[in-house]
């Protein structure tokens, strides 16, 4: 049976610090669903359309990654995907007891594991909300963001 994982996020934008993630957690299992949720609650830069785009652009040549957009409970759209997984990173203390939290809730609800990794330290300082701040002054983010090949 395929191993399938969900990695959800608002992904606004999708960092260098994710990229890190996934390419990490292919080597666990066989695909990765990058599932962009929309949250009417956070402020955003680039539109959910915008955001699939350039996720699906970045790894246009990687078959074993796929990228949807969903306003679900996570859990519920990782059994659409078949997903068996969730992947998500952590870079501080802080992090991990809100995705503690999380993988408890979601492990009860519906037998989805969570597996963490974390975030390597060369990436720890970035975030799509310091990303985002960078882009309203009209700074050059290329250093944060992965860069798609050709």
């Amino acid at each position: 049976m395929k191993k399938i994982a969900l990695f959800p996020g608002t992904f606004d934008p999708f960092t260098i610090g994710h990229d890190s993630l996934l390419k990490r957690g292919l080597a666990l299992v066989d695909e990765i669903v990058i599932a962009i949720g929309v949250n009417e609650n956070k402020q955003t830069y680039f539109s959910p359309d915008e955001r699939l785009q350039a996720i699906r652009n970045l790894y246009r040549h990687e078959t074993r990654v796929k990228a949807e957009i969903y306003d679900s409970l996570t859990v519920d759209f990782a059994k659409q995907q078949g997903a068996k997984f969730i992947l998500r990173g952590i870079r501080t203390v802080n992090d991990f007891e809100y995705e503690k939290s999380i993988a408890d809730v979601n492990r009860t609800l519906s037998g989805i594991e969570t597996f963490i990794l974390f975030t390597e330290p060369e990436h720890t300082h970035i975030s799509s909300s310091i990303v985002r701040e960078l882009l309203k002054y009209g700074k050059d983010i290329s250093t944060f963001v992965p860069q798609a090949k050709e």
